[in-house]
């Protein structure tokens, strides 16, 4: 066991510890969540610490050892954090153990990284864990730093990467839309407004506009990294550069830019960037617009699949699990569901960000953590979930022509274009009376001998573009 001290006592812990008493204070304080820190956020926290201290040793106020062994622990923590994002092991969070809800505006997140840094150089540098007169977690990794202005730059690093992933989701549901439009351009069918029978229409231009709207969601979020760009890194506490070397405010996002490869800028006023949040709801207002459009166009799905033999049944979904414990058979479209429930998900992290980023006083916002969480869990879950939606859904829908046919023939839809073969009125009286007599309105048509099929293919092909056999 070793000992570490703080200004409120000291803790044993085991020898072989990475993180140190700031991180024990932590863990202590906040109950479990049963959620992890987002491997995104840290890999982006660990690559801001590069940054830090690539320009602290460049503007001459880190000596050199201790600079190379900080280096190279941070690479290796940012190769374990790769390893992570990648599914390859989750090694890293044996070492960053702080609940991702937590109070202190981030610093306890911080001070884990901070630790975890620090004693891995230490090992690096053939010390043993805590000997920090070798090297300081927050003398020598955490300077010219504070969590303020590191744990906000974090986050929109993490946010331009999982919203660049995000938009590629969308991107792809969208081609996959439009295959089905192209699939179904020539399969005439019942429109439907309100629920209620409609007019004619074809289950491509259906389709075709989902992919419509997917399209408008996914350069909304394209264009809304730009949003996210700027930070505050060099602020430190307020955003007043405090305890920070000037050479340093003025290169260390330049070298932030380069580790990452991402076009991040140094804000025109970082007090302001310190204490103001407002663009994280704007961004994840663009994120739940997209939840929106993905949960109507789920659930358009499951009405025309419905059925399959009492429903509408227009389409056919993958089959992917048995849907019941009681009625053998029965399938569900368990993809659609799945989908809507994490779009809903987003929807209500929107009012929680929407709320605490309100709820920051004066220079800085407290709630950033689970601002933090939320906003990055809608971009990952929203980004599965859309994949997943578009590989086992999407991609293997089939069109149940014959009963396209079979809905628009026994519907009135026709009437609506034939307005200006009969008038307003008089294909109204003819509607009525079908539907008394318990037949469709072209059966009725035919009765009365008003129009041949030939003729009433025609003006069908003629309105909707699509030539009727």
């Amino acid at each position: 066991m070793r000992t570490e001290k703080d200004i409120f006592g000291s803790v044993q812990l085991p020898d072989e510890t990475l993180y140190g008493i700031h991180t024990y204070r932590a863990i202590k304080n906040f109950p479990s969540s049963g959620e992890k820190i987002n491997p995104y956020l840290i890999k982006a926290y660990l690559q801001v610490k590069l940054a830090a201290t690539e320009t602290n040793y460049k503007v001459g106020i880190l000596e050199q050892h201790k600079y190379k062994l900080i280096v190279e622990a941070i690479e290796r923590l940012i190769d374990e954090t790769s390893d992570a994002i990648e599914g390859k092991s989750l090694l890293i969070y044996d070492k960053i153990i702080v609940d991702p809800l937590q109070g202190g505006a981030g610093t306890s997140l911080n001070m884990n990284i901070n630790e975890v840094i620090a004693n891995t150089a230490i090992a690096l540098g053939g010390k043993n864990y805590g000997e920090y007169d070798f090297i300081h977690p927050i003398d020598d990794v955490n300077l010219s730093q504070s969590t303020n202005d590191t744990y906000p730059t974090a986050l929109k690093i993490a946010s331009i990467v999982l919203l660049r992933e995000l938009t590629e989701a969308f991107a792809n549901l969208q081609t996959e839309l439009q295959k089905k439009e192209n699939e179904f351009s020539s399969i005439i069918k019942l429109a439907r407004t309100q629920l209620q029978d409609a007019v004619p229409i074809t289950l491509g231009q259906e389709f075709g506009a989902f992919a419509q709207a997917i399209a408008r969601d996914r350069w909304r979020l394209y264009n809304g990294e730009e949003r996210l760009r700027s930070v505050n890194l060099g602020g430190t506490a307020v955003g007043n550069s405090i305890n920070a070397n000037r050479d340093y405010v003025l290169h260390v996002n330049s070298e932030l830019n380069k580790i990452t490869g991402l076009p991040i800028a140094k804000a025109e006023d970082l007090i302001d960037a310190t204490q103001n949040l407002d663009v994280f709801v704007e961004v994840h207002g663009l994120v739940k617009a997209g939840a929106t459009s993905v949960i109507k166009i789920c659930n358009d799905i499951r009405f025309l699949s419905s059925g399959p033999f009492g429903g509408i049944g227009e389409i056919v979904l993958p089959e992917m699990q048995a849907g019941s414990s009681i009625m053998p058979g029965k399938v569900n479209p368990v993809i659609p569901e799945h989908t809507i429930q994490i779009a809903e998900l987003v929807k209500g992290h929107d009012v929680v960000i929407t709320n605490l980023v309100g709820s920051g006083n004066l220079e800085l916002n407290a709630f950033l953590p689970a601002i933090s969480h939320l906003f990055l869990k809608s971009l990952s879950l929203l980004r599965d979930a859309i994949y997943n939606l578009s590989e086992k859904c999407i991609k293997g829908i089939k069109a149940n022509r014959d009963r396209c046919r079979e809905n628009l023939l026994n519907s009135s839809a026709v009437a609506a274009i034939l307005i200006n073969e009969f008038g307003y009125d008089k294909n109204s009286e003819l509607v009525k009376e079908a539907y008394h007599k318990k037949i469709s309105f072209i059966s009725l048509l035919k009765e009365k001998n008003l129009i041949n099929e030939q003729k009433l293919n025609e003006i069908i092909s003629r309105e909707i573009g699509v030539k009727i056999e």
